[in-house]
């Protein structure tokens, strides 16, 4: 191909290079229509120079140019239409405008606030050397004056949009507002007369503008060092990124608007705001930059791929937020609130009149939440046996400090009468500092309370929680308790009262918490509550039953821990650990979720010293029960444990047992060693396990625990020996349970009173006199089991015939 041009044409060079020219320019007007419209026209006008010139070229442009000649000359019925690049514009922009009025009549925002965008860019082409098409102005106009009446009804109406199409018309109510303040004078000609308006002529001479050629960028070479100190910062299309105090507000909304979009590096917005927040003069400044660089910092977890935020992050946040609460000490006409309008006006700060106050959008509650919930999640994936997790609890100090300096600066906005602020915001940091002091020893939370007021400056008082108040934790915790329950409602009133019964179970007041969670009723409908209250529930109820059973109350003990530990699974209830089962139909959303509520460890209540407890529990009430039953089979059987009942009964089948190894040895075989009369060997066994030092104080433990197994050793020989007894001195039980004889004879008196026995009680010679009934032979005691079995099945069968008669 190549030769046989270089042989038709002389200047082949040339032309090859006046064609490469055409295609690079064509490549350039490519790139160019996407960086810049003012450059897209430049070259434009080029390619219709270079396209002039060509007429005068050979080579392989005439060679082309010719065969394409002969071939439209050959088809003459083919028509061509040629449009202009304006008139292709305005038909897109036709287009895009029937859209908007087709999803207006539908009341469909989230399609007009999509073609809204596309207009606004189609309009930007159009708008570079003429005048606004006025059917862009007629469109914004009417979208305006929809959006209006669209607002209005939607206060009085009882029917709501839904929540697309609310997303969609709150951003248009924004957009509109800042769109259409350029085009102000246009729409007040257009709203004055309509159809004059519109019928007006609107082409008008454009002048033709002479195109400069911008010279080409040459390097010099042997540039001094010293050169380089005048250079600058380039940001994305080759402009220069200068950060002054003036262009605060427009760096931060183009940094607000690229939120939540891919691509987007958020590491380079967070360098960005840093260097912001070095040239920023004014306190408002200082506060718009550190709110939208605490909540890009907390973005950078939603993009990675890490589940937490990092130390270095959390701690930088921190202090950022302790930074924005000093600035707003220090400039009460500033208040940041929920409610608040954005500022439009990115070229001229607002300046508030003298005292009038300027509402800042932003929230420091939902910061102080948030910054809470990164330290959890961080707690959760840290190793709890390793340095790194005491390092990282430690921080702890700085977001309790931090919560209750924000609770402060909510105090003082409620005190203003002019913001009506919710009490919502108060409740939320009242309960983020109760859960931050519920479960923690009164010893720790009076040095956190101390570390906390001195971090705070002396100006600052709390009306709920005074500074020099009175330093009793319990009463701390009785304070904001009772904040909540006056002033919230549902979930943070129920959260308050968990919080207050688990302090008093932790600090032995069983009598106290026990009557608080029977009047709260929540037992009734724990139920209906999200799943991380129906966690802090088990978790106060098993605190109860550790309470009960530290004040030698074993009967409630097991009672209240009979929920949780009878049903197998204690660890996944508490939020301590997730099961996983084989065969489960767990999805993997599910199981994220259910690891996202597991609790940091130092949270956790010991799963091995709560299953002792429960073990031990029914094991002082299960022996004699069984004993009571073996003695007397016309007694229905009663079943206090099934789990005890399981345990014990796999222990016996075993052909050998050796020495005890864990927990559940050491409770199957003290309970074997009391259901034989061995009390002493029972309490050993039970004294020896280990797990007891963990209690506050193990020997008073132990000392309760060995005078129980006593008192249920003499029941058991009681149940188990009195038919082949007439008469038993009091004196030979005190000797044979080293009991003293008051105590056994107030023993014995509790089970007559209650018939368990029958007997009757000689105070003169100090013996108990038995009375003997009718004693059934074995065939009798295997006829009345019979019996029970055989009613059992008829019920069963009951049962079966209704449900499936119904």
């Amino acid at each position: 191909m190549s030769r046989f041009f270089t042989a038709g044409d002389s200047s082949s060079e040339s032309s090859s290079s006046d064609e490469e020219e055409l295609y690079s320019d064509r490549e350039a007007e490519e790139k160019s229509e996407e960086e810049s419209e003012e450059e897209s026209d430049e070259e434009e006008e080029e390619d219709e120079e270079s396209s002039s010139d060509d007429d005068t070229k050979g080579g392989v442009s005439k060679f082309l140019r010719d065969v394409a000649s002969s071939e439209e000359s050959e088809d003459e019925d083919k028509v061509t239409i040629v449009k202009s690049a304006k008139d292709k514009r305005l038909e897109e922009l036709e287009g895009v405008v029937k859209l908007i009025d087709n999803a207006r009549k539908i009341n469909d925002w989230s399609s007009i606030s999509t073609e809204f965008d596309k207009l606004n860019r189609q309009v930007t082409k159009l708008a570079t050397q003429e005048k606004v098409p006025k059917i862009y102005v007629k469109t914004i106009s009417d979208l305006e004056d929809f959006m209006n009446d669209t607002i209005a009804t939607q206060k009085v109406s009882t029917k709501k949009l839904n929540a697309t199409n609310a997303r969609g018309l709150n951003a248009m109510k924004q957009k509109i507002k800042r769109n259409n303040r350029e085009y102000t004078a246009e729409i007040e000609k257009y709203r004055a007369d309509k159809d004059d308006y519109m019928m007006s002529e609107e082409d008008e001479v454009v002048q033709p503008v002479e195109k400069v050629k911008k010279p080409k960028e040459t390097y010099v070479d042997g540039i001094d060092a010293a050169d380089e100190v005048g250079f600058a910062t380039v940001g994305r299309g080759g402009k220069t990124l200068q950060y002054t105090p003036e262009s605060i507000l427009k760096h931060l909304r183009s940094i607000v608007e690229s939120r939540g979009k891919k691509n987007t590096d958020r590491a380079e917005q967070i360098r960005i705001m840093e260097k912001l927040l070095e040239v920023a003069t004014t306190p408002y400044q200082h506060i718009r930059v550190l709110l939208t660089l605490i909540s890009t910092r907390f973005d950078l977890t939603t993009s990675s791929s890490s589940n937490y935020m990092t130390q270095e992050q959390w701690k930088m946040a921190e202090h950022e937020y302790a930074r924005l609460l000093e600035m707003l000490e220090d400039n009460r006409n500033m208040v940041v609130v929920e409610n608040a309008e954005e500022w439009e006006d990115d070229e001229k700060p607002p300046q508030p009149a003298a005292g009038e106050l300027l509402k800042i959008p932003g929230s420091i509650v939902s910061i102080a939440e948030r910054l809470d919930d990164e330290l959890t999640r961080s707690l959760q994936h840290v190793d709890p046996h390793t340095a790194e997790y005491i390092e990282r609890l430690s921080d702890e100090q700085d977001l309790y400090s931090n919560i209750i300096r924000g609770l402060l600066y909510i105090e003082h906005l409620q005190k203003m009468e002019k913001l009506e602020t919710p009490q919502d915001g108060a409740n939320r940091m009242v309960m983020r500092r109760l859960e931050h002091i519920y479960f923690k020893p009164s010893q720790v939370v009076t040095i956190l309370e101390e570390n906390a007021w001195k971090a705070i400056p002396s100006g600052l008082d709390s009306a709920i929680t005074p500074r020099n108040g009175p330093k009793d934790i319990a009463s701390l915790v009785q304070t904001l308790s009772t904040y909540l329950f006056k002033n919230s409602a549902d979930i943070i009133r129920a959260r308050a009262y968990l919080c207050q019964v688990y302090y008093f179970a932790l600090h032995n007041q069983y009598y106290r918490a026990r009557d608080m969670l029977l009047m709260s009723h929540l037992q009734e409908n724990i139920s209906n509550f999200n799943i991380n209250t129906q966690i802090l529930f088990n978790r106060t109820l098993v605190q109860v039953g550790l309470c009960a059973f530290r004040a030698n109350l074993v009967y409630e003990a097991q009672n209240t821990l009979q929920d949780i530990c009878g049903s197998g699974r204690p660890k996944e209830l508490l939020a301590q650990g997730v099961l996983i089962q084989r065969y489960s139909q767990v999805t993997p959303e599910q199981e994220k979720l259910e690891r996202q509520r597991q609790l940091p460890f130092h949270m956790h209540i010991n799963l091995e010293l709560l299953e002792c407890v429960y073990l031990t529990c029914s094991m002082l009430l299960e022996v004699p029960l069984l004993a009571q039953t073996g003695s007397s089979p016309d007694i229905k059987k009663r079943v206090i444990s099934k789990t005890y009942r399981r345990l014990l009964e796999f222990h016996e089948r075993q052909i050998f047992t050796g020495p005890p190894e864990n927990t559940r040895d050491h409770v199957m075989q003290a309970s074997r060693a009391l259901a034989a009369g061995e009390w002493k060997k029972a309490a050993d066994l039970i004294n020896s396990i280990k797990i007891w030092d963990l209690m506050a104080d193990p020997e008073k433990t132990k000392k309760m625990l060995s005078e129980q197994i006593q008192e249920e050793g003499l029941r058991t020989y009681l149940f188990t020996y009195a038919p082949f007894y007439d008469t038993l001195a009091v004196n030979t039980l005190a000797s044979m349970f080293d009991l003293s004889e008051r105590k056994v004879a107030a023993v014995v008196s509790k089970m007559i009173s209650h018939e368990e026995l029958a007997a009757a009680l000689d105070q003169v010679n100090s013996a108990i006199i038995f009375r003997k009934g009718v004693e059934l032979s074995r065939l009798q005691s295997l006829a009345l089991s019979l019996s029970d079995k055989a009613s059992g099945l008829i019920e069963a069968n009951e049962r079966t015939l209704e449900q499936r008669t119904q």
